[in-house]
């Protein structure tokens, strides 16, 4: 049972916990939440976020498979456990301002992708006309790098592997993990959605090409 703090209007909870698990269902029908793999969450205040409870099948979630957690990845209000990987939804909350959704899928594309391409560290995309889905790209003539962070099952060093990147002043959009899936985000659920629809997409061009250039 999710008791919400004084500072949580109920309403704003509900509508965060039914968008995420709205979410997730669509993205399970998909195919790239298997085996109860992947995690979603949503910006509830600047104190607070709604995630998904680890462990629940994605495509059946209800609001009460939606917790909530402080920026420093604790539940708040429950005993349920967040997913291991918590503080990745966090970080993105507390070093990127605008991000109000976390979204972390295992497509088979993604997974195929940050094995394929963790030894060069990042998936280049340059001159795809969908690069213009992601917030800030304007043409095809740009560069949008992804980079492909070292898997680990200790969230700490991940964490700072990824603000290592953004303290160096590189754009951060999305990133991949090695063997593992895809982190994006946005403003609001339709941009953190159609990043990732998009990325999905110009992650399966980046695979075509390798395979018919081999």
């Amino acid at each position: 049972m999710q008791e919400l703090p004084s500072s949580v209007d109920p309403a704003r909870f509900a509508l965060c916990a039914d968008a995420i698990a709205e979410a997730a269902r669509e993205l399970a029908l998909l195919g790239w939440t298997p085996a109860t793999s992947s995690n979603f969450s949503m910006r509830v205040n600047d104190e607070l976020a709604a995630i998904t409870i680890s462990g629940r099948d994605k495509g059946r979630l209800g609001r009460e498979d939606i917790m909530l957690v402080d920026m420093a990845g604790h539940a708040v209000g429950t005993h349920a456990r967040p997913s291991a990987e918590t503080g990745l939804h966090t970080q993105a909350y507390r070093r990127l301002p605008h991000a109000q959704v976390v979204l972390h899928t295992h497509s088979r594309t993604q997974s195929v992708a940050s094995r394929l391409f963790a030894r060069e560290g990042v998936v280049r995309l340059e001159g795809w006309e969908l690069q213009k889905a992601i917030t800030g790209y304007t043409t095809h003539e740009s560069v949008l790098d992804i980079p492909v962070f070292p898997n680990t099952q200790y969230m700490p060093e991940l964490v700072a592997r990824i603000d290592a990147w953004l303290d160096a002043g590189k754009p951060l959009h999305a990133y991949l993990i090695d063997g593992h899936g895809i982190y994006t985000w946005g403003a609001d659920m339709a941009e953190a959605r159609r990043h990732l629809e998009a990325l999905e997409f110009l992650l399966a061009c980046e695979l075509d090409l390798r395979r018919f250039s081999a």
